[in-house]
């Protein structure tokens, strides 16, 4: 074998797994981190509420008043 620690062996292997939990923590903050980033300067955030105003301009289904629908 050699003569290195056993901590020092595992980080010359590769990536270090990661727990479930860490991951879903590591990507909480990196969301707070782009929301807050986006708060600060909305210009360069983009079109966030683009969904919402396809909502308000959309165009209303009135196929049951048309066929006589009851």
């Amino acid at each position: 074998m050699s003569d290195k620690p056993q901590d020092q062996l595992e980080e010359q292997q590769g990536p270090k797994k990661v727990s479930l939990a860490d991951a879903i923590k590591q990507k909480l903050a990196q969301k707070k981190a782009d929301q807050a980033a986006a708060r600060s300067n909305p210009k360069q955030a983009g079109n966030t509420n683009q969904s919402a105003k396809s909502q308000m301009t959309k165009k209303v289904n009135n196929q049951r008043r048309r066929t006589g629908g009851s």
